[in-house]
C-alpha cells in the first residue's frame, strides 16, 4: 500500500497535469485561491439613504475613502476575485437613485477588488459587516447618507403644503356674500343676523399621523407559500391609508418609508417624533408557524409582559427586523435609542389601547378577527413616548386563503378604509391636545 508521501506527490502531479494554470495561480496567489464566493449583490435606493450589500460565503474586510470634485466613494475589498455577479453591480444602479450616479468595479490588485461610486451629491458613508442571519450569509454593507440632510419637520411641512395647494380647488363664492370686485356698493348679505356673527378664524387644528409600513429592503418580513412578501403588502396598504388621510379635512400623514428600503426600528420612532406626530400606526401582515392561523389583529405596547404566548412570539419576531434588515451597531445613537425605547408611559399605553379598540372595531368588518380585543406585547417599534402607537396585522400571510386576500387590491382598499375610519373614530372620542401644531 503506497505511503502518504507518495500519494500526495502523485496528487500534485495529477493536479498540475489536469490544470497547470490553476495550480500555478493558487501557488502564486494563495489569497485568491481562498477568495470569498459572491452570492448576491443588491442595491436599495431611497431618499433617506442608498444601500448596497454584497453577500458572500465568508466575511470580508474593506477600506473606504471619499474623494471630492467630483464626489466619489472608493471602496477596496480584500479577498475578492472579480466575477460576473460583482460586475452586475453596474447594471443595478438606477437612474433615479438620489445619491449614486454610476459605479465602476475592477480588480485593483491580485487580492483586492476596487469599487468606485460616482456620486450625485456629497455623502456620509457607513461601511460595516453583518453576520449570517435568517436566510442570509455574511453581508458587507455600504450605506450612503446625505452629508447635509434636510430638516425632517420642515421637509414634511413643505411637502404637505405643496400637495394641499395642488389639490385644493378655488373656493367658490357663497351666494349672497359681498362681492370684492364690486366693492362696498355690491350686494350685501341681507340675513338679519349677518352683522352679528364674527368672522370665522382661518385656523384649523391639524392632526398628524405617522404611518409605518413594516419591514423593507433587506428585510422582506414574512413570505407566504405563494411568494407574497409582507414588505410589499404593508407598503401598499400604508400608501392607501396615507392617500385617504391626506384627503380628509385637518389630517396630514407621513410614511416612515415610501419605497422598498430598510428603516431601523428606532429610526421609525424617531421619524414620528421629528414630525411631532399625534399617532403612530405600524402596518404588517402576520405569520405563524402553522398555516391554519387566520384573522386580523391590533397590538399595543405592554410594560408587564405579553397578553398571550402568541403575542410574545410575534413581538420577538418583529423585533428581529433590525438583525435581518441590517443595522450598523457601531454608529447607532445608543443613548437616543435607549431613551426612545424606555420612556413609554402608562398614559401612552392607555391611549394606544383606545386607538387600537377603534381600529379593531372597523377592520372587523373587513376580515374576521384573530382576537376580539387589542393584544399587548413588547414591540420595539411601539415604544414612542407620548405618541399613541398601534401595530396592525392585516391578515395572516402564512394562511393560503388570507395570502390571496392580501394580494388582492380590493382587500387592500377595504382594509385601508377601515383603518382610516378607526383613526377618525378614535379622535371623535379623544380630541387631539392643544399642544400640537395648528395650520391656517
Amino acid at each position: 500500500m503506497p505511503d502518504r508521501r507518495s500519494f500526495l506527490a502523485r496528487s500534485v502531479r495529477l493536479a498540475g497535469a489536469v490544470a497547470p494554470g490553476l495550480w500555478t495561480f493558487a501557488v502564486l496567489y494563495p489569497d485568491l485561491a481562498r477568495a470569498a464566493g459572491i452570492l448576491a449583490v443588491r442595491v436599495w435606493p431611497s431618499e433617506d439613504y442608498s444601500r448596497v450589500t454584497i453577500e458572500t460565503e465568508r466575511p470580508l474586510e474593506a477600506e473606504h475613502f471619499v474623494v471630492e470634485h467630483p464626489d466619489r466613494l472608493v471602496i477596496d475589498i480584500q479577498g475578492l476575485v472579480l466575477d460576473a455577479t460583482l460586475k452586475d453591480l453596474v447594471s443595478k444602479i438606477r437612474t433615479d437613485d438620489p445619491y449614486i450616479s454610476s459605479v465602476r468595479v475592477g480588480q485593483n490588485r491580485p487580492n483586492v477588488v476596487r469599487i468606485v461610486f460616482d456620486l450625485k451629491t456629497a455623502i456620509k458613508p457607513e461601511v460595516f459587516t453583518l453576520a449570517p442571519v435568517a436566510g442570509y450569509q455574511y453581508r458587507l454593507v455600504f450605506d450612503l447618507y446625505p452629508a447635509h440632510p434636510a430638516d425632517p419637520l420642515l421637509a414634511f411641512l413643505a411637502e404637505h403644503d405643496a400637495s394641499t395647494r395642488a389639490s385644493t380647488p378655488p373656493r367658490p363664492r357663497v351666494s349672497g356674500a359681498p362681492s370684492a370686485e364690486r366693492g362696498s356698493g355690491g350686494n350685501s348679505d341681507t340675513r338679519p343676523d349677518a352683522a352679528l356673527k364674527p368672522p370665522t378664524p382661518g385656523v384649523t387644528r391639524m392632526i398628524t399621523v405617522a404611518i409605518d409600513p413594516g419591514h423593507g429592503g433587506e428585510d422582506p418580513g414574512a413570505i407566504g407559500a405563494a411568494g407574497t412578501e409582507e414588505k410589499f403588502v404593508a407598503l401598499a396598504i400604508a400608501e392607501r391609508v396615507k392617500a385617504r388621510l391626506d384627503a380628509e379635512p385637518n389630517f396630514r400623514s407621513m410614511l416612515t418609508r415610501d419605497s422598498d428600503y430598510f428603516v431601523p426600528l428606532n429610526v421609525r420612532v424617531q421619524k414620528a417624533h421629528r414630525i411631532q406626530a399625534d399617532l403612530f400606526v405600524s402596518i404588517h401582515a402576520d405569520a405563524f408557524v402553522t398555516p391554519e392561523a387566520r384573522g386580523s389583529s391590533v397590538f399595543a405596547l405592554s410594560e408587564r409582559g405579553a397578553s398571550s404566548s402568541a403575542a410574545r412570539w410575534l413581538a420577538n419576531k418583529e423585533n428581529d427586523a433590525d438583525l435581518i434588515g441590517g443595522v450598523n451597531l457601531a454608529s447607532r445613537d445608543r443613548q437616543l435609542a435607549r431613551v426612545l425605547l424606555d420612556l413609554s408611559t402608562t398614559a401612552q399605553i392607555s391611549d394606544s389601547i383606545k386607538l387600537g379598540d377603534a381600529v379593531l372595531h372597523e377592520i372587523g368588518g373587513v376580515n374576521r378577527l384573530h382576537k376580539d380585543a387589542v393584544e399587548q406585547a413588547g414591540f420595539a417599534v411601539l415604544k414612542a413616548p407620548d405618541i399613541p402607537s398601534i401595530l396592525i396585522e392585516t391578515a395572516f400571510i402564512s394562511n393560503p386563503d388570507e395570502e390571496k386576500r392580501l394580494a388582492d387590491d380590493t382587500y387592500k382598499d377595504h382594509m385601508a378604509d377601515a383603518i382610516v375610519r378607526g383613526i377618525k373614530r378614535y379622535f371623535a372620542h379623544n380630541p387631539p391636545l392643544a399642544k400640537s401644531r395648528i395650520s391656517s
